[in-house]
């Protein structure tokens, strides 16, 4: 006897959350991050139906609503512990998870009509990115090889002189290309062409560009590989552009620790990250000239609205300097 196929409408979570992030892995290429974002907002949404007692393909657009209101509101989870209220931001992503998935199964022939047509979350608050002054900029990059450049440095061990060269080419060519942090630590020696000052990276999705690099950077990446890259690696073969103290790949955990510390030596903590050097980037080329579609380019925004962030964040700018700046623009 041929076993009976189960109905769409009591086909289980799991199944279809596989099915979706298999589809988002290999036809839309996101990254793994992305997709565990996407397992855990489809959990925690599956588990809110279990307590209603409805099921995935049976809910509507007013159980949808109420999980996203519940996130807002906080209050007690299942096993006794507060919940605090979500932010704005972190239920636009669980809501535009939602829609992508009934978007899918809408597509795989389960739904007739998408529950979350009509669904609509949390107006987000515009943040601008923080960036720094070419002045600040200088003076990080500056942080890494100071004590080689104004002390001896044959007194410094030459473990701390490697990592110093290693710091000052990792800073560098992140501001000088607008990296993201797994850009940086995803480069290999290859990527690199420092004889005609290109840059090829993978973004999101593993969509590839190219990025001029500028003087600074090349020649801080130059002396990275020529004096010290080698001594990190210790004679073996680890593709990996930058290396931590044990000749691997350096991880953006590393990574974040490497700017943080130059950020606290230059009087800049706690008003950066490792993303503050790509804000940077691209708000200092807007204000040189820079067109946006270039910029698009050279960021890797799949998306020309994403970079017309920037655009804000200069004209913004202009406002401080001009209220810091003008004789008639303060109150008497």
């Amino acid at each position: 006897m041929q076993p009976v196929a189960a109905p769409a409408d009591q086909r289980s979570l799991e199944a279809l959350v596989l099915d979706f992030l298999a589809y988002l892995e290999f036809e839309r290429g996101l990254s793994r991050n992305t997709l565990d974002a996407y397992r855990s907002d489809l959990q925690q949404y599956g588990a809110f139906l279990d307590r209603r007692d409805v099921g995935v393909l049976a809910a509507t657009g007013e159980d949808i609503t109420a999980f996203l209101d519940g996130l807002a509101a906080g209050g007690t989870n299942p096993d006794g512990t507060a919940r605090r209220p979500a932010a704005a931001a972190t239920i636009q992503r669980k809501a535009a998870c939602l829609r992508s998935f009934y978007r899918h199964v809408r597509r795989e022939g389960l739904l007739e009509a998408d529950p979350t047509a009509d669904v609509r979350g949390p107006r987000k608050r515009e943040q601008l990115p923080k960036v720094l002054t070419r002045a600040e900029v200088a003076k990080l990059l500056a942080m890494p090889t100071a004590e080689l450049e104004h002390g001896d440095a044959s007194l410094l061990p030459g473990a701390s002189v490697a990592i110093a060269l290693r710091d000052r080419a990792i800073l560098e060519l992140m501001y000088a290309c607008g990296l993201r942090a797994s850009e940086a630590t995803g480069l290999d020696v290859g990527d690199v062409d420092l004889e005609e000052g290109l840059l090829r990276t993978h973004g999101k999705g593993g969509k590839e560009r190219l990025v001029p690099v500028g003087r600074r950077a090349v020649d801080a990446v130059t002396r990275y590989l020529r004096d010290v890259r080698g001594d990190l690696v210790g004679g073996g073969s680890e593709r990996a552009l930058f290396v931590n103290a044990r000749g691997g790949r350096l991880s953006r955990q590393g990574l974040y620790k490497i700017v943080q510390r130059h950020a606290r030596s230059a009087g800049l903590e706690g008003r950066m990250s490792p993303h503050t050097l790509r804000h940077s980037f691209a708000t200092h080329l807007l204000a040189g000239g820079c067109d946006l579609r270039t910029l698009q380019e050279m960021l890797g925004h799949a998306d020309i609205a994403t970079t017309q962030m920037y655009t804000h964040l200069s004209a913004q700018r202009l406002q401080d300097v001009y209220r810091d700046a003008h004789p008639r623009a303060k109150r008497a």
